[in-house]
């Protein structure tokens, strides 16, 4: 199949409609009915010669091979952004879309200084398209990999090869329960931490199970797939778990959140600034990530390892007891 330029138009209404999860709700982006994207599907489908996706009173669903059409799509399209920022590069000018990721929930954090340094890529080129998403740590990992994003900021317990990660900062954890818990009105005097992992706890589906904050508690019986669900199931006043402080400071100052023992139970994690190895780096994540190192001092942001060279993370963050 060689592509043309009505190719590429349709690719891209096709990746609309996938990240927005159906036809009604890629008009606005498209600025095109809901009719006319239901044909240039079709007229898709047509010229691949494949299904992509189910759609009618059930709703939007892809078929599996839709699912490979569109990872392959994201690739193109990153490929091709990544022509114009790396041909601008050579006439010495920042210019293409710039896609980033990040984990939920880290915007209230103070050490988070992301928004500084895309302003400082603002002022330094208008021609740069900015575009950020949020997803999992694993997600993240896998796209940067792809080269779909070109640079994401998480905490990353197990290192991937081909990456290359540079620490920014440290997130502390601490263990929480909310107005109407059993444990709200109860001392830490007179708490035990046997009793305390005993309880009913709420974990985040992108850590193992077995991984050093979840591995104390034996009765996990809700799962969350961010921090902010993690949150809600706090909040029910049934469940204890653990959250970032700045996550849970609002809540704290409002009487709403306490926090369960924060001497024993606590631990700290590393935030990464991920890219592809230095050979496949692309221009504007080189100054992107340029502009990220200027903004925390050492030991962290100067000690930047590949996978190769790190390993795992798991034992290095640890439960801290008294």
């Amino acid at each position: 199949m060689q592509l043309a330029g009505t190719d590429i138009r349709l690719l891209r209404v096709f990746d609309a409609v996938v990240r927005h999860r159906g036809f009604a709700a890629a008009q606005a982006e498209l600025n095109v009915s809901a009719s006319t994207i239901s044909a240039q599907i079709s007229a898709l489908e047509d010229r691949l010669g494949v299904t992509l996706c189910r759609r009618g009173r059930a709703g939007f669903r892809l078929t599996q091979r839709g699912e490979q059409v569109h990872r392959a799509i994201e690739r193109l399209l990153a490929a091709m952004d990544g022509f114009v920022s790396e041909t601008a590069a050579l006439r010495d000018t920042l210019a293409g879309t710039l896609r980033i990721g990040v984990v939920d929930s880290v915007v209230t954090d103070p050490n988070f200084r992301l928004y500084e340094a895309l302003a400082a890529l603002e002022k330094r080129s208008s021609a740069i398209r900015f575009e950020i998403a949020q997803t999992s740590p694993q997600e993240l990992q896998t796209r940067v990999l792809d080269g779909v994003l070109h640079l994401g900021i998480g905490s990353f317990p197990h290192k991937v090869a081909g990456l290359r990660y540079t620490p920014l900062y440290e997130e502390r954890n601490t263990l929480y329960c909310a107005r109407g818990h059993r444990l709200w009105s109860v001392p830490d005097a007179d708490l035990t931490p046997e009793f305390v992992a005993s309880l009913k706890t709420v974990g985040r589906s992108y850590w193992r199970e077995d991984h050093w904050n979840n591995r104390d508690f034996r009765n996990s019986t809700a799962m969350a797939q961010g921090l902010e669900q993690q949150l809600i199931m706090i909040l029910t006043g049934a469940f204890i778990g653990y959250l970032p402080d700045h996550v849970a400071k609002r809540w704290c100052d409002h009487g709403r959140l306490r926090r369960i023992l924060p001497d024993h139970f606590v631990y700290r994690c590393t935030f990464d600034a991920i890219t592809r190895d230095a050979t496949e780096i692309a221009p504007l994540a080189r100054a992107l990530l340029d502009e990220l190192e200027t903004l925390y001092p050492a030991p962290l942001a100067a000690s930047g390892r590949g996978a190769e060279e790190s390993g795992s993370t798991e034992g290095k963050h640890r439960v801290l007891s008294n």
